[in-house]
């Protein structure tokens, strides 16, 4: 018996030491393959204001040379004025990029201003909220634009020259609402599982051309962006319980937090980043276990707004209510104007 535990003993240290001497050799070699960003020229689409404009100013940080694309002029300079005391060479393009003409024209300024494009993030996006009743097919259209096509109108335009390149990098950022359908979110889920497919998908194709695409999974993103959302049905509930939500710390996320895992990824050419703890248990069990996961949102459906026959559609900003402006939702406000939101 002693004979035996002895052997046990000695091959459970042996197992731990070569397990442990894995993992340090992983280290050292993704530290060694590590993509130097250092001159690097880098287009974050809807890179004026929230997580795009975090990953810039981390970008900026890494010695990149940065393109931003966004609609809103003022905040576009406002974004710029701000990269460019980094001392980054910055280039700023207004542009819908929900529209394939003006995703051409903006990359054929990125290539004419710093003459190459080695990684796209797409992060341009936006977010409706309401009941389904009161959603369009419209709405779902309008998602899909600006969540799917907009990333691939880029996508497109980009690969030709990552391929005579030799390399390039690619990031969508997704959502936890493209693994799991939210209630009272359902064109931003709808458009979010598309991006998720097509970037899993890009992912296993275009690997061989030695292009990285790397699918990112965030939470809600403390950076006030709610006040810029799309609104419908009963106005004020509907604006009250997403900005609550989102200024929640269990379930939003802080944005320079997750700018720095999103660099890391692109550094280290990761296939998919799920940004918080959270967000990884999520995955999991709705990969596990999807019909519990489904029960839990028609239960949590419940909790929301009642529907409304309203089609009306407004902004965060213009639904406020004392319930939107309660002491866990100022969390919100207090950082709109640190992320360029206002």
């Amino acid at each position: 018996m002693n004979n035996k535990t002895g052997i046990s003993s000695k091959t459970a240290i042996w197992t731990a030491l070569g397990a442990g001497a894995f993992l340090i050799a992983k280290s050292a070699y993704r530290e060694l393959t590590k993509y130097d960003l250092r001159g690097k020229i880098v287009l974050v689409t809807g890179g004026s204001r929230g997580l795009g404009l975090a990953i810039a100013r981390e970008l900026a940080s890494k010695g990149a040379k940065i393109a931003i694309c966004a609609r809103n002029g003022r905040q576009l300079e406002n974004a710029k004025i701000e990269l460019e005391e980094t001392g980054v060479e910055v280039l700023t393009v207004q542009a819908d990029v929900s529209i394939q003409a003006e995703v051409e024209a903006l990359m054929k300024q990125v290539i004419n201003h710093f003459g190459r494009l080695d990684v796209l993030i797409n992060n341009a996006g936006i977010i409706q909220v309401g009941p389904e009743n009161v959603m369009e097919v419209e709405d779902y259209q309008t998602a899909m634009d600006n969540n799917l096509w907009a990333a691939l109108y880029s996508i497109k335009a980009a690969v030709p020259g990552f391929i005579r390149q030799g390399e390039g990098r690619i990031v969508n950022i997704c959502s936890i609402g493209g693994k799991i359908a939210v209630p009272h979110l359902l064109p931003y889920s709808v458009s979010k599982f598309a991006l998720v497919g097509l970037s899993e998908g890009l992912s296993a194709e275009l690997k061989k051309d030695n292009i990285h695409v790397t699918t990112v999974i965030p939470n809600l993103m403390l950076t006030g962006s709610p006040r810029n959302v799309s609104v419908r049905g009963d106005h004020e509930a509907e604006y009250a319980w997403f900005k609550v939500a989102d200024s929640t710390p269990l379930i939003s996320q802080k944005a320079d937090k997750a700018a720095k895992q999103i660099v890391k990824a692109i550094e280290h050419g990761d296939n998919e980043l799920v940004l918080t703890q959270l967000g990884k248990v999520m995955v999991a069990v709705q990969g596990l276990m999807p019909e519990a996961v489904t029960s839990v949102m028609q239960i949590a459906n419940r909790f929301l707004p009642k529907s409304t026959d309203s089609e009306v559609t407004k902004k965060g900003y213009e639904s406020e209510s004392d319930a939107s402006n309660g002491p866990v939702a100022v969390n919100s406000d207090r950082v709109a104007l640190e992320y360029n939101e206002l």
